[in-house]
């Protein structure tokens, strides 16, 4: 289904601010200006946010050729001359209003899911179940928000016979938005938990509000070993005349379903089902999952598809079958300077749309070759797929296809002209032929179901290198960032630092995930990390904090800008610059950190250097607080302060303009919201380390991994490693890992002082580290095993402890990861 933008206009309440192509088709929804595939068939709404207002980036979206609006506020029409633009007092609201319009056209019946934790699992899954039955459409990823809801009802056609959608709410008001959107008329809750907390008074509250998404649906499927949701449901059933409740238990309360008779095997769990109606069979179901939260969201489903009518005899093959929801793409280097995207757990159109979206955010000017499985859909679903498939590899500027499966050959007919294209019946078919197709120099998307297992695809491909790895979840750095950015008053600027190789996670790959999330700024070192993100693509503004007259000419050559902080290197900036280069600087001020900076002593002759050189245009005047995270030292941090102000004052008043001011750091941002002024610097808690009640709110970024080389059983009385350091007092078994002192796990870590995570259970270290092994005692985990992943940091052991154990802070420990090991950047 397409529309117009003369039938938009009314649906969303909307007064013509310019009238152009009202015939024109309107498809797809945008509202980033990093993400335009189709511009023609394109409808860009223009969100105003807390930092960021898309209104400023209309004259971008027009240039890529968008010719559809959505605005809520006037806007300069003569940049767009051959635009149609709509003007709406909110253009979220628009969105959701259109979205709401779309579902309203559709008699299908709808799923809608909310819950604290597992709506995605529970909406992937349920697809896993039902989609050989019924026509699904669904949510992509996570899209559970504000925006993701509209966008996920949008993908509504009429071929679709079962809708299933997800909401996440963080406020109290948000849900009433979604439900209207959504209108399911099947609930279903999965938990109530501590996710987003700070948005609501109480978990009262919070269950209240989630409750909202249920006001249309006629059935609300729930859980009864909850108490507060099982007594939500009843209220909600009570309220409602007509409208039903299906509950379920596997603590044995009263339930429309109960669950019992677990039985734990290999990774599975069997259990019976007693659906409490005369006459209904008692069934045997088994999962290939055994922890509780699978076993809780597989429950969940089994409730939901018997409530839509499906009996288990439909499902229980495919409930054995069930596969891991993996929400999270892969990056790393390949072979032959490739990059690598590893998309290999499902394939759905939506998804393939945003892994293509990913690749190009990642790499906008390299050829891109997509490995691509058969869909999952079957029958004639699956052919209708193929034009819109090839129309979305055309637009994403895919260069080379490689398809595999039995029935893709059939999207060759449809690829545009030139686009080169093989296809194999299977992943090993292509495995057997993969020398052939000569990768290099160029990004590889390997987008496919579990069932081919891609993954085989991706180990051929993938850089060899050493078996420890430092996982960096982009997401979580993403996540981080807005943490930060809700700190900040209107106007304040964010400079990210990536300096010393983004704090050990890789400034390439870190620097173009924060430029497309629009920080203003970043700060680099030196100038070869800045020349390294030039290379890689990167336009941001960068700021140079270490300069070396040696590499002023390369500093000019990639526009980064320095940071000057004495007389004696202005000086010798200038004799490099002359009278005539344009440069753009920033100016260092010391008011107490006594590291480097020009004193109150220096502002005059800095001034009368500068006032005779216009050529070099001061940027940024920027100072660093010593202590903003002590609160001991407040009275100096205000001084500080104070003193930079004064400076400031004198430099801006000779200058004639105003450059940016900037002294708040990490700590000094929450905890001095009136020293943010012009721009604030954001450095390592980026990386999800904070201070204060920040803490609770940032995601860990950084994951240290490496895996058991070897394991043997040692006898009472022998000694482990260098200096017989590691005496045992009675038989263990002694595992070695793939980790040393050169990889940045230092010997302060060896002889029990620190220990590792594997199976969830903590293994102590045992003698010496070595430089490029540990030994650790893993006699308390009787199910580790040679090849076994052990995590050195993370989520559990935070990087805080090994810290600590290493009597040094997060920063080093970040950045002390040798080169050696392997980064793995994934996103959500």
């Amino acid at each position: 289904m397409t529309y117009t933008l003369q039938q938009i206009q009314p649906i969303i309440h909307a007064r013509w601010l310019q009238k152009k192509h009202p015939e024109a088709p309107v498809e797809h929804l945008l509202l980033d200006s990093r993400s335009i595939t189709a511009p023609a068939v394109s409808l860009f709404f223009a969100l105003p946010g807390q930092r960021h207002d898309g209104h400023r980036f209309i004259p971008d979206v027009y240039r890529a050729g968008v010719r559809h609006f959505v605005v809520c506020r006037e806007i300069d029409l003569a940049q767009l001359p051959d635009a149609g633009v709509l003007l709406v007092t909110d253009s979220l609201e628009a969105l959701q209003t259109l979205a709401a319009h779309h579902r309203a056209q559709f008699t299908l019946p709808v799923i809608g899911i909310t819950g604290s934790n597992g709506k995605t699992v529970v909406k992937e899954w349920l697809y896993q179940l039902a989609h050989a039955k019924r026509h699904i459409v669904r949510s992509p990823k996570s899209y559970n928000s504000q925006v993701g809801v509209p966008l996920s009802v949008w993908q509504t056609c009429e071929e679709h016979d079962l809708g299933i959608f997800e909401a996440g709410i963080s406020q109290i008001g948000e849900m009433q938005r979604l439900a209207r959107v959504i209108r399911p008329d099947i609930g279903l809750i999965t938990n109530l938990g501590p996710a987003h907390r700070e948005g609501f008074p109480s978990d009262t509250v919070k269950l209240q509000e989630k409750m909202q998404l249920f006001d249309t649906a006629r059935l609300l499927v729930y859980s009864a070993d909850h108490p507060a949701i099982a007594a939500a449901a009843q209220a909600w059933i009570a309220e409602r005349p007509g409208r039903n409740g299906f509950s379920w238990s596997k603590e044995g309360r009263t339930a429309a379903l109960r669950f019992s008779d677990f039985q734990f095997s290999a990774g599975k769990t069997r259990f019976r089902i007693h659906p409490d109606t005369p006459g209904k069979p008692v069934s045997i179901l088994e999962i290939p999952f055994s922890d509780a939260a699978s076993i809780e969201n597989a429950c969940h489903c089994i409730a939901a598809l018997l409530a839509l009518g499906l009996p288990a005899s439909d499902f229980s093959r495919r409930l054995k079958r069930l596969e891991p929801v993996e929400m999270r793409l892969e990056l790393k280097a390949g072979i032959n300077r490739c990059t690598i995207i590893n998309d290999a757990y499902s394939n759905d159109p939506a998804s393939l749309r945003i892994a293509l979206q990913f690749a190009r955010q990642q790499s906008p000017n390299r050829p891109v070759t997509l490995i691509l499985s058969d869909f999952l859909q079957s029958g004639p679903a699956k052919k209708q797929l193929y034009g819109p498939v090839a129309a979305m590899l055309a637009e994403h500027g895919v260069g080379r296809l490689i398809g595999i499966g039995a029935d893709i050959a059939a999207l060759g007919h449809q690829l545009p002209p030139g686009l080169p294209a093989f296809f194999f019946p299977d992943t090993a078919a292509f495995l057997h032929d993969l020398q052939r197709h000569d990768f290099h120099d160029e990004l590889v998307l390997i987008k496919g179901g579990r069932l081919f297992a891609f993954e085989r695809i991706a180990r051929r491909l993938e850089q060899k290198a050493h078996k420890t790895v430092l996982e960096v979840n982009l997401s979580a750095l993403a996540h981080n960032l807005n943490v930060y950015n809700r700190l900040l008053r209107p106007g304040t600027k964010m400079m990210a630092m990536v300096k010393a190789a983004g704090y050990g996670s890789g400034s390439a790959e870190v620097a173009k995930l924060l430029e497309f999330h629009q920080v203003d700024y970043l700060g680099v070192a030196y100038a070869d990390e800045g020349i390294e993100l030039r290379h890689a693509g990167v336009r941001l503004p960068i700021l140079a904090l270490n300069p070396e007259p040696a590499s002023f000419d390369a500093l000019a050559r990639y526009r980064l800008e320095p940071e000057v902080y004495s007389l004696a290197l202005l000086d010798e900036l200038l004799h490099f610059a002359g009278k005539t280069r344009e440069m753009a600087v920033h100016l260092k001020l010391d008011t107490g950190m006594h590291r480097l900076g020009f004193e109150p002593g220096d502002i005059e002759a800095l001034m009368a250097r500068l006032s005779a050189h216009p050529n070099l245009r001061i940027m940024s005047v920027f100072s660093h607080l010593a202590a903003s995270d002590a609160p001991a030292h407040d009275a100096f941090t205000h001084r500080q302060a104070a003193a930079f102000l004064a400076m400031y004052d004198q430099i801006q008043a000779a200058l004639g303009y105003r450059p940016l001011r900037h002294i708040a750091n990490t700590g000094g941002m929450a905890r001095f919201p009136e020293y943010q002024f012009d721009m604030v610097r954001l450095g390592i808690g980026l990386y999800g380390v904070g201070a204060g009640g920040l803490k609770e709110h940032l995601q860990v970024v950084n994951t240290l991994k490496a895996t058991i080389s070897q394991i043997r059983d040692v006898a009472a009385g022998e000694t482990i490693g260098y200096n017989r350091n590691g005496p045992l007092r009675r038989p263990s078994r002694i595992a070695t890992i793939s980790i040393g002192y050169a990889d940045g796990l230092l010997r302060l870590a060896g002889n029990g002082r620190y220990q590792v995570l594997l199976h969830g259970r903590r293994a102590p270290t045992i003698g010496n580290v070595c430089m490029d092994m540990t030994m650790v005692d893993v006699s308390g985990v009787p199910e580790a095993r040679e090849g076994d992943e052990v995590v050195v940091f993370g989520e559990n052991p935070p990087v805080q402890e090994l810290a600590a154990c290493l009597q040094t802070i997060p920063y080093e420990v970040f950045t002390n990861i040798s080169e050696r090991v392997k980064r793995v950047y994934w996103q959500e």
